[in-house]
């Protein structure tokens, strides 16, 4: 009885060792590897595990890689996946870029995926270029209208500069610096209407994608819109301003031809003030008699009895007129 126990315990750890076994050592992998022609030990296999690399994402891309007839080694994958990149999208651009031709080593694909582009839509790029379209671009005439282009850009992605080269925002912040500069040197804005292609030559051989991750295939003017007549709003902003100005200094003017009146009034003010004092003693140093003093007061209502005469007179003429019209 005590045999039979202890060779159903036997049996239970020889089971458990051999589940263990399977469950930590990828042998079905290692029968698939076998199967494509791949070498890859099973120790490999048992030291990625160590290495907490998951043994698939190694194995299965390189049995694609082998098949497709790339040259590529179990140490290279496995250190592009430990530096955090995406084994399967590189060996799928290496495989794309050597269908179509395109040179393009694993190590260059590696750097392209580990800075954070996607290598295989590059590798496509490069095949099948893409097409930008820019927004519309506001842009001056030497007249001084505005006219609005939207511009259609077709890139090429250019696997060399792929790494550190600048992206699509920078080719169309380029691509609104040429149309401006091309449209601000045309004498009229008909120019530009009657030869939209001339704004794609001029931009095209400025060299905009200089430093830049894609090569410039082409530039096609997609649209044209006449927008405002930006030089008669300027005109008529600096008339504005010119006749405020000329407003403000003839106001400056005016009131100090008042300040200057009302000075000269009150110097006048001053100056009768002083008559009273003057005729005060002149009488009583019998410099001035009494019927003299009498006959200035005489002439001082004359005086003002004709200027109300005359006032009366201009009113009536000017009412006069005033009907007539």
């Amino acid at each position: 009885m005590t045999g039979i126990v202890g060779i159903i315990i036997l049996i239970g750890v020889i089971g458990l060792f051999i589940i263990l076994f399977f469950s930590f050592v990828p042998v079905g992998l290692w029968i698939s590897s076998l199967a494509a022609n791949v070498r890859v030990s099973i120790f490999n296999l048992v030291g990625m595990r160590l290495r907490r690399v998951s043994p698939s994402k190694i194995v299965l891309p390189l049995i694609k890689a082998t098949k497709a007839g790339l040259n590529l080694s179990v140490n290279q994958l496995e250190a592009h996946y430990l530096a955090g990149g995406n084994i399967d999208g590189v060996v799928n651009a290496l495989i794309a870029s050597e269908r179509a031709g395109i040179e393009l080593p694993f190590e260059k694909a590696a750097a392209i995926d580990l800075a954070g582009r996607d290598v295989l839509d590059a590798v496509r790029m490069s095949v099948n270029p893409k097409v930008i379209e820019t927004t519309n671009v506001s842009a001056v005439a030497k007249n001084g209208i505005e006219l609005l282009v939207k511009a259609r850009v077709t890139v090429r992605a250019n696997l060399e500069r792929l790494v550190g080269g600048a992206g699509e925002a920078t080719i169309l912040a380029r691509i609104g610096e040429g149309i401006v500069t091309t449209v601000g040197s045309s004498q009229t804005h008909m120019e530009v209407l009657e030869n939209p292609d001339f704004i794609s030559k001029r931009v095209l051989g400025k060299g905009l994608d200089s430093g830049t991750a894609f090569e410039i295939l082409s530039i096609d003017i997609a649209d044209i819109d006449v927008g405002r007549n930006i030089g008669a709003h300027l005109q008529t902003l600096q008339a504005e301003a010119d006749k405020n100005i000329a407003q403000a200094k003839a106001e400056e003017r005016r009131a100090m031809a008042v300040a200057r009146e009302q000075e000269m009034r009150a110097y006048v003010v001053e100056a009768e003030a002083e008559v009273p004092k003057a005729m005060a003693y002149a009488l009583k140093e019998g410099k001035l008699g009494v019927m003299d003093y009498y006959d200035m007061q005489n002439i001082k209502a004359d005086t003002r009895m004709r200027e109300k005469i005359s006032e009366s007179a201009r009113e009536s003429i000017f009412e006069e007129k005033k009907d007539n019209m």
